[in-house]
């Protein structure tokens, strides 16, 4: 009698798993890309003593090496989100990270406060477009029940860059000169480029859309109420994040008593736990909603800003703590923030609205790295003084974000197919096995 073959998975399985190895593929190579990008703008910051001493700077001055990439990636965000969406997302996302790249090259070969100044600012040009545009994939790969996930997904580049990334510049950047770590991102960077064609779908169905003449496409963005609504969301978030992160490695070194060589003890921890909470943090807000998580997550968050810029001089486990509790705090509220914000924009306008969010986003920040830098003053010990004031700051900050986030409508979903409900459904199964996220992709 004839052996009985085992039965052949239906065809609607076989496209699913098809759809989770495409999605998985997407997920890796936009994690490592955004890994590349954030460790080149974090990694500026810790190594803010080392620049100080060695370009004989202050705090103000510091401030514009910070604020001159911000600044750039937000010019170059405001004019892209008028002709953004008019291009296939793949090519431009390639375009933007070579662009990056090269930026992060120039920051390697910088001698000088000035040439390292104009570096930054050309690294900000491309990194700041760039942002919006990984935001912009993941919306139009992710449907809105499983985009908190993505999100989540995607953070973890940046837990990656805090927990490893940032240590292992910092600690290159102090045993081997400060340029030394963003010649290693451009080594580190420049395989991702190349395998960009083969992760990423082409994602040009918008392309084939009528679209308006760039300078209404920007007014257009820009007085929508709804966009408006997630700009000042964002403005706020950056206000509460940029005016203590940037100076708070010094912080730490001249106020606490950290030597530079710990300094990566709390890079360490905060991006282990941002790590494991990101994903966890993405899944509760697709669960139990995205305002609601963020509601939960914002009064930590302006509880630790409060503290760890009124630290009295303590232990370095102490210090570790509560940096690591901010992390996760500050982390999980963008999460749901962005997710909120990606799901109020339709999506023929994603491309655009992310591209001026970042640019918001990077202004704003800039302005408040440097505006902090005005307040912030040092001693003639070398300690930071009116450190605690900024630290007020980010907490009415971080409070005044509640009301906003509310203020945020979500777009109306677009009507999916019987093909594509099948397939999702297939997908949140097996999601919610524990598998990696899934979504309907068209690939080139």
């Amino acid at each position: 009698m004839p052996q009985g073959n085992a039965e052949e998975p239906p065809q609607e399985a076989r496209a699913g798993a098809e759809v989770r190895d495409r999605e998985r593929l997407v997920l890796i190579i936009l994690a490592a890309v955004q890994f590349t990008t954030i460790v080149d703008f974090m990694i500026v910051m810790p190594l803010g003593p080392q620049l100080m001493r060695t370009l004989e700077i202050g705090p103000a001055e510091f401030g514009l090496i910070v604020s001159s990439y911000t600044f750039a990636a937000g010019a170059a965000g405001l004019v892209a989100s008028s002709i953004v969406d008019r291009f296939a997302r793949r090519s431009t996302f390639m375009v933007l990270y070579a662009g990056f790249l090269l930026g992060t090259l120039l920051c390697a070969l910088a001698t000088t406060y000035p040439t390292l100044v104009l570096a930054r600012i050309a690294t900000g040009a491309f990194g700041g477009i760039l942002g919006g545009m990984t935001m912009t994939i993941v919306g139009d790969v992710f449907p809105e029940h499983r985009r908190g996930r993505a999100t989540g997904s995607l953070m973890m580049g940046f837990s990656l860059a805090t927990v490893a990334g940032v240590p292992f510049g910092l600690f290159l950047g102090t045993n081997y000169g400060w340029q030394v770590p963003f010649f290693v991102l451009v080594l580190g960077g420049f395989p991702a480029l190349v395998l960009t064609p083969y992760a990423l779908p082409r994602l040009d169905s918008h392309v084939r859309k009528a679209h308006a003449h760039p300078l209404r496409s920007l007014v257009a963005t820009f007085s929508h109420a709804n966009h408006l609504n997630a700009f000042a969301l964002i403005i706020v978030l950056m206000i509460a994040g940029f005016s203590v992160f940037p100076y708070i490695s010094a912080y730490f070194v001249a106020n606490l008593g950290m030597t530079e060589d710990q300094l990566p003890l709390i890079f360490i921890v905060g991006g282990a736990l941002t790590l494991v909470a990101s994903p966890i943090i993405g899944r509760l807000a697709d669960r139990f909603g995205k305002l609601r998580i963020y509601r939960i997550l914002t009064p930590f968050s302006a509880l630790w800003f409060l503290a760890i810029t009124h630290l009295p001089p303590v232990g370095v486990a102490v210090i570790v703590s509560i940096y690591g509790a901010l992390m996760v705090c500050n982390v999980g509220r963008m999460i749901a923030a962005m997710a909120l914000m990606t799901s109020s924009v339709e999506p023929q306008q994603r491309g655009g609205f992310l591209s001026a969010n970042s640019s918001v986003q990077h202004i704003a920040a800039g302005l408040a790295a440097y505006g902090s830098g005005l307040i912030i003053s040092q001693s003639a010990d070398g300690k930071l003084e009116q450190f605690g004031v900024v630290g007020w700051i980010a907490a009415a900050s971080t409070l005044a974000s509640l009301w906003l986030a509310g203020r945020i409508r979500p777009a109306q979903s677009p009507v999916l197919s019987a093909e594509e409900i099948s397939l999702a459904a297939a997908a949140e199964a097996t999601a919610d096995a524990g598998e990696p996220l899934l979504g309907t992709i068209e690939m080139g």
